[in-house]
């Protein structure tokens, strides 16, 4: 009866420190975790209460439909957010000044468009930086604000990210312009059925955004929404 009794004890006391290392680990996980939850370093919208939306174009082709973007927007006194690839900015440096000097935000998309949740984490800095660089080195700003391109990260890029002193935005509402059925109608239903505060509306260089562009900015203008970049959803 005595070994039993030493037995229970001892079971006790292991199911105790099994539920003080769960204890101590998920706190330790949700303490270091850095996402849009905790740390904020990640934005699916923005953090204001105010009744707007920022658009972010990414820029990795679609060169002939971004001056005309740039007139749509000009003429609608709105500034956007747009993020470009380093390899983009170097074979087009005097449209990314362009952008620019109308007034646009500029983001970095990274040096290369591929999928950045495949990447180690020295590779994920490695092409942060090197995009971060070469849109420095033309425009003479630097960007603060990283969009992986198609979405995809993963715990090296959040880190890369942080310590290049990064937030990343990755948005709310898709047009999915990019996709061969996305007509001008199709875009705009996108945006406007799902339109709310703070929202950040993720759209590319195309044919059939130019021309949902002026109907979708009506729209909003009309529901009170003012339209802006990213650093005014994101404080």
């Amino acid at each position: 009866m005595k070994i039993l009794i030493i037995n229970k004890r001892m079971m006790t006391y292991i199911l105790m420190a099994i539920l003080v290392i769960i204890v101590v680990g998920t706190l330790y996980y949700f303490y270091n975790r850095v996402d849009e939850t905790f740390n904020m370093d990640i934005y699916y919208k923005g953090n204001v209460e105010d009744k707007i939306v920022s658009f972010a174009c990414n820029v990795d082709w679609g060169n002939e439909y971004i001056e005309p973007m740039l007139e749509i927007f000009e003429r609608a006194n709105i500034r956007i957010t747009f993020f470009v690839t380093g390899t983009w900015a170097e074979k087009y440096p005097e449209l990314l000044k362009t952008i620019y000097n109308a007034g646009h935000e500029i983001g970095n998309h990274g040096y290369r468009h591929i999928d950045y949740d495949k990447l180690s984490y020295d590779n994920n800095r490695e092409e942060i930086l090197k995009a971060h660089n070469v849109i420095y080195n033309i425009i003479g700003e630097e960007p603060n604000f990283f969009a992986p391109p198609s979405g995809a990260y993963n715990d090296n890029t959040i880190k890369a990210a942080k310590d290049l002193n990064y937030d990343i935005i990755m948005w709310s509402i898709d047009t999915i312009d990019w996709r061969d059925d996305s007509t001008r109608d199709k875009i705009i239903n996108r945006v406007t059925s799902k339109i709310h505060k703070s929202a950040i509306v993720l759209m590319h260089p195309t044919k059939e955004t130019v021309s949902a562009l002026p109907e979708i900015i009506e729209y909003l203008i009309n529901k009170g929404y003012k339209i802006g970049r990213i650093s005014d959803v994101v404080k």
